[in-house]
């Protein structure tokens, strides 16, 4: 074999590697993403005082939107309860699709209650892009205005951009919730899965 086509088979190995070395330097972040897991969404709390006493505020958030988002009939006229059952549903729908808290649930109880989030929040008038810390926040602080019979705080509370209506078109529809299936149907799940994971008391 001559000398000439010596070098250039040694030429055609060398580009050769060179291009499996890029090949492989592009794939690298590719395979790096798949080992790692989707970033946290955002987070949220109830305020201090969402339960009375010393009860389970996260246990009594979801006996209670349960109860309520299944009777609407309930909250009729009644704007501070049902500011409080849409607080604890968007406290809901964010915090058990991802917190540890809530490991002993069925994935699909964050999947439906994310479906359900829309349906409470066009019902409501809540913006979709409003963060739901803050929701829950204004809601809350409607609810203990309302509770303190001080009416315009409560319409100061939930004012746009949060709401979009404004305070007194937020009061009206939170005195006449219709019927959300969708959200009846995930705090139901949620609620039959804080029975199956609850340990029964000791004999």
């Amino acid at each position: 074999m001559s000398s000439e086509m010596v070098s250039a088979s040694v030429s055609d190995r060398a580009q050769g590697g060179r291009r499996l070395l890029w090949m492989a330097l592009a794939i690298l972040p590719l395979l790096g993403g798949c080992g790692s897991s989707e970033p946290p969404g955002p987070t949220v709390n109830l305020p201090p005082g969402s339960v009375q006493g010393a009860g389970d505020p996260q246990r009594a958030a979801v006996i209670e939107t349960s109860y309520a988002f299944a009777n609407p009939q309930t909250l009729v006229g009644r704007p501070a309860e049902a500011a409080r059952a849409v607080a604890n549903y968007e406290y809901l729908a964010t915090d058990i699709p991802q917190s540890p808290d809530w490991y002993t649930f069925s994935p699909l109880v964050g999947v439906e209650l994310r479906k359900g989030l829309t349906e409470v929040r066009n019902a409501v008038g809540i913006a979709p892009s409003a963060p739901a810390q803050s929701v829950v926040n204004a809601l809350y602080a409607a609810m203990r205005a309302l509770n303190a019979n001080d009416v315009e705080a409560a319409r100061r509370a939930l004012q746009p951009p949060l709401f979009i209506g404004g305070g007194e078109a937020t009061l009206s529809r939170l005195s006449n919730l219709p019927r959300l299936p969708q959200a009846a149907y995930a705090t139901s799940l949620a609620a039959r899965e804080l029975d199956r994971s609850t340990p029964l008391p000791a004999m």
